[in-house]
């Protein structure tokens, strides 16, 4: 099959669903090993990557003729605790019979240049941060490390003007929670304190500029970065029903690990709640992200670089995206297949001979 010139979106979001929802269905009686990331010239400045995670169930084909009529919608079947991330509406504002398929069959193997790409972000995050491993006993720990994170970030974003891998989290209706992974903030340090900029990063293994289509998908991505951002930064981050949604208990102790891991940083957090009120106070200080969003493009060969484009939110069209998302997930309606002078996705995609692009009516 042929390849299309690939831009990375890295997996860094399903892998913290996985690793938050995966103490749900195991035991807690070991200790997992999370890990997290401190910047080479401070113990401040923390990030984490996931725990382990969990395999996609797989179905037979037979199943696809029931995912418009099941009783259970698809964010229900597939997605535990309706958790969804970033890159779920990104998949499907790029083909949703490709995501449909994909929930039935898994997702296709990562192919070389995924992974150059995968590995180039890591590269970049080495940048700034080292990563240690952290013994997690709960689910209550590993939340309480991420907003740490959080929170170490935002202050390596202030102190050194900029940051990168910034959990992002918010709910949308119907108690859709979703999780994003902000690549890069940046924010200038001469001068007040000003709107940051939020910046992602593509990895390309052609010399060439994306399409489009791929462009748009990529600009979708970013737009939903801000949306979540300035949500969080706007207190409309609701303690209680994370709590809730997230079946935890704020009042639970921390494990020592966490605990001295958090006093080596400089804080004093007992339990789940205390990280999450201070998580708050500071996402109540901070600006909204420009209005003006960055896309990069690096060559995997050499790691030159292809463009920069600049762009503005467009919230009409971010919402009406994420409306037709949310109809999809919520089965309101099934999956539609490309358009007509989209439909060279189909090339590149491993459920070509499934689907079929939608002609457009010449009849008139």
């Amino acid at each position: 099959m042929n390849e299309i010139p690939v831009e990375i979106i890295g997996e860094e979001e399903m892998a913290l669903i996985e690793a938050a929802l995966s103490y749900a269905s195991n035991s807690l009686a070991s200790d997992h090993n999370s890990t997290a990331i401190v910047a080479p010239a401070s113990l401040s400045d923390v990030n984490c990557s996931s725990v382990p995670s969990t395999r996609i169930p797989e179905f037979n084909i037979e199943d696809f003729g029931k995912i418009g009529s099941a009783s259970r919608s698809l964010v229900d079947r597939f997605r535990r605790k309706r958790t969804l991330s970033v890159t779920d509406f990104t998949a499907v504002e790029w083909c949703e019979k490709q995501m449909e398929f994909s929930l039935i069959h898994g997702k296709p193997e990562q192919t070389e240049a995924m992974k150059t790409g995968s590995d180039r972000h890591t590269e970049l995050e080495k940048e700034v941060m080292v990563r240690i491993d952290i013994p997690v006993k709960t689910q209550e720990d590993m939340w309480g490390i991420r907003f740490l994170n959080f929170i170490v970030g935002i202050n390596q974003l202030l102190t050194e003007g900029m940051t990168r891998e910034i959990m992002v989290i918010g709910s949308l209706e119907e108690d859709i929670w979703v999780i994003g992974v902000i690549d890069e903030i940046r924010m200038p340090m001469d001068g007040p304190l000003i709107n940051p900029l939020l910046v992602d990063t593509k990895t390309r293994n052609k010399p060439t500029l994306p399409s489009e289509p791929q462009k748009r998908n990529a600009r979708f991505q970013l737009m939903f970065y801000k949306f979540l951002w300035d949500n969080i930064i706007g207190e409309n981050f609701s303690s209680e029903q994370f709590f809730i949604h997230f079946d935890l208990d704020p009042k639970r102790k921390l494990s020592e690990d966490v605990k001295k891991f958090g006093n080596s940083l400089g804080f004093q957090h007992n339990t789940l709640e205390d990280v999450v009120v201070q998580f708050q106070e500071v996402c109540n200080m901070l600006p909204r992200s420009k209005e003006h969003l960055l896309l990069r493009y690096e060559f995997q060969g050499d790691r030159s670089g292809l463009g920069e484009f600049m762009f503005l939110h467009d919230h009409v069209w971010f919402m009406g995206q994420v409306r037709k998302a949310l109809d999809f997930w919520l089965g309101i309606r099934r999956g539609n297949c490309v358009s007509w002078n989209e439909k060279w996705k189909c090339n590149f995609c491993k459920f070509n001979n499934c689907s079929q692009a939608i002609k457009p009516n010449t009849e008139e």
